[in-house]
C-alpha cells in the first residue's frame, strides 16, 4: 500500500503556505491524495480552493483539534468526479433553461455539484434529474449559439457587443425608473427608496466592473489566445479572473437583495404604468446579467485559465 504523503503546514513560512499547498495539489495524479498536518483549522484553504481549481477535489478531516488538525485532500479518478451545474449548463443549454425555471443558479453558483445545487436550492433531487432527462428527449427546438465551441476572443467580443453595451443602455434607464417610483410611491411603499438606492449601488458597481474586463481582462485573454505556444508572458490571468468572479458574486448578492425588498417583484394593487415597467426592466435586466455571468464564469473563464496553464507549462519545458 502506498503512503499517502503528509504535508507539515507548521514548519511553511506563513506567506508561503497557500502557495505550496496549491503545487502540491497540482502535482496530484487523479486518484492521489495528500495529508495537510497543522495547529488549527485550515478551512479559508477548502474555499481557496474551490474558487481557484474548482470542484475538483474531496476534503476529509482526519483530526479536527484542538491542538492539531489533519485534512486528506483528495484528487478523485476522473470517473468518480462530478461535474459543476457550471460545467453542465455549458455544454446544454436545454438544461441551463432547465435550471433557470427551477431556480438553481448556475452562473455565480456555477462551482457546486448538481447535488450540492439541488440542495442549497431546497429541491428534490429525483424531480429535477427527471426534468434535465426530459430536457434532453426534446431534443432541439429555438436555435441557440454553441458559445462553449467559440475562439476566446470571440466570445469576449460577444459578451461586449451584447451585454456589457445592454448594461450601459439599460442600466441609466432603470436608476431613473426607479427613482421616478420612489418618488410618487415611496410614501405607502417605503422599500422603493431602498430599492432606488440599491439599484444605483449595482450600477455603479457594474459600470466598474466593466471597464475592468474591457480594459484589463479581455484584451489579455485576447493576447494569451493569440500568442504562440512559447510566446513570453507578460500579463497572467489568474488574479484578474478571481477578481472578476468576485466581483460576480457580490453582484449576485446585490441582486438577491432587489429581490426581497420587492418580495420577488410582486406588484402591489396600486402599481402605476411606470411601476409596472419599473419591475419588468429589472427583471429583463437580471436575465440579461444572469446570461452575461454564466458565459464568463463558466465558459470564458475556465477556457481562458485552462489556456494559460498549458502556455505557461510549454513554456517552463523549453
Amino acid at each position: 500500500m502506498i503512503k499517502t504523503a503528509v504535508l507539515d503546514v507548521t514548519q511553511i513560512e506563513p506567506r508561503l503556505k497557500h502557495p505550496t499547498i496549491f503545487e502540491h495539489f497540482d502535482a496530484l495524479e487523479q486518484g492521489e491524495s495528500f495529508i495537510i498536518h497543522n495547529d488549527h483549522d485550515p478551512r479559508p484553504l477548502y474555499y481557496q480552493l474551490l474558487g481557484e481549481r474548482g470542484n475538483i477535489f474531496t476534503w476529509d478531516y482526519l483530526q479536527s483539534g484542538p491542538d492539531v488538525w489533519e485534512v486528506q485532500i483528495t484528487k478523485p479518478a476522473k470517473e468518480q468526479a462530478e461535474e459543476t451545474v457550471g460545467e453542465i449548463a455549458a455544454k446544454d443549454v436545454r438544461k441551463a433553461d432547465v435550471f433557470k425555471k427551477l431556480g438553481i443558479d448556475f452562473c455565480c453558483g456555477g462551482k457546486l455539484t448538481l447535488k450540492e445545487a439541488i440542495a442549497e436550492a431546497g429541491l428534490d433531487e429525483e424531480e429535477v434529474k427527471a426534468a434535465l432527462a426530459r430536457s434532453e428527449a426534446a431534443g432541439g427546438g429555438q436555435a441557440t449559439h454553441d458559445f462553449d465551441s467559440w475562439d476566446l476572443g470571440f466570445l469576449a467580443d460577444y459578451i461586449y457587443n451584447v451585454h456589457h453595451k445592454y448594461t450601459r443602455e439599460n442600466g441609466p434607464i432603470i436608476e431613473q425608473l426607479a427613482d421616478k417610483v420612489a418618488s410618487r410611491h415611496g410614501n405607502t411603499h417605503p422599500e422603493l427608496f431602498e430599492l432606488a438606492k440599491g439599484v444605483k449601488v449595482l450600477m455603479e458597481n457594474l459600470y466598474s466592473h466593466l471597464q475592468k474586463e474591457e480594459r484589463v481582462l479581455f484584451p489579455a485573454i485576447k493576447t494569451l489566445e493569440s500568442s504562440g505556444e512559447r510566446a513570453q508572458m507578460t500579463v497572467g490571468i489568474e488574479g484578474p479572473v478571481h477578481m472578476m468572479e468576485a466581483e460576480h458574486d457580490d453582484t449576485g448578492d446585490e441582486l438577491r437583495e432587489l429581490r426581497r425588498l420587492t418580495k420577488g417583484y410582486e406588484l402591489p394593487a396600486d402599481a402605476c404604468n411606470s411601476y409596472t415597467y419599473l419591475f419588468d426592466k429589472i427583471k429583463e435586466f437580471e436575465d440579461d446579467l444572469f446570461q452575461h455571468i454564466h458565459l464568463e464564469n463558466n465558459i470564458l473563464f475556465p477556457k481562458a485559465l485552462k489556456l494559460e496553464k498549458e502556455r505557461l507549462s510549454n513554456a517552463d519545458a523549453v
